[in-house]
């Protein structure tokens, strides 16, 4: 039985992607009904409003949880105790981390609508990966659950 998580996210798209994805769909379905009115006009709004749907619901598909001692991002596990330390990345520093500063060999896992990130160091000779890159709404929070203070706070 695994216990509950400590911290756990789920990264959603925003809520103003949903009526310009929907919108788009019934737009191309209204063209294709235009194109091709009679008895199956309702076709294309049966099958592109829901494939609208499911893409917005598989792009916040992305998890992050803390739990059993362990960071869990999607399908990647990373035990808590290998952790050294980690940063909150603000919104002002992401360009730069993602950009010029990043680590070729950091395993990163980022969503574009989410403004800041967390930077986990992890102190693994084993493991070739120098840190974590992750998108998280809170950066903080997760710290805290990962039990390493944020080192970027003075």
């Amino acid at each position: 039985m695994t216990a509950s998580p400590t911290y756990s996210e789920r990264l959603w798209v925003p809520l103003w992607w949903w009526p310009i994805g929907l919108g788009i769909a019934a737009l191309l379905a209204a063209e294709l009904h235009m194109g091709a009115p009679g008895l199956y006009a309702w076709l294309p709004y049966a099958l592109l409003l829901p494939i609208a749907v499911w893409s917005l619901v598989w792009l916040s598909r992305r998890r992050v949880e803390v739990r059993d001692g362990e960071l869990m991002v999607d399908r990647a596990h990373l035990p808590v105790d290998v952790i050294s330390r980690g940063v909150a990345v603000p919104a002002s520093a992401k360009s730069a981390a993602l950009g010029r500063q990043l680590d070729p060999a950091a395993y990163v896992q980022h969503r574009p609508w989410v403004r800041t990130m967390a930077l986990i160091v992890l102190d693994d000779p084993d493991d070739p990966t120098p840190y974590w890159l992750i998108s998280t709404r809170r950066p903080a929070e997760l710290l805290a659950a990962l039990g390493c203070a944020d080192t970027s706070k003075g």
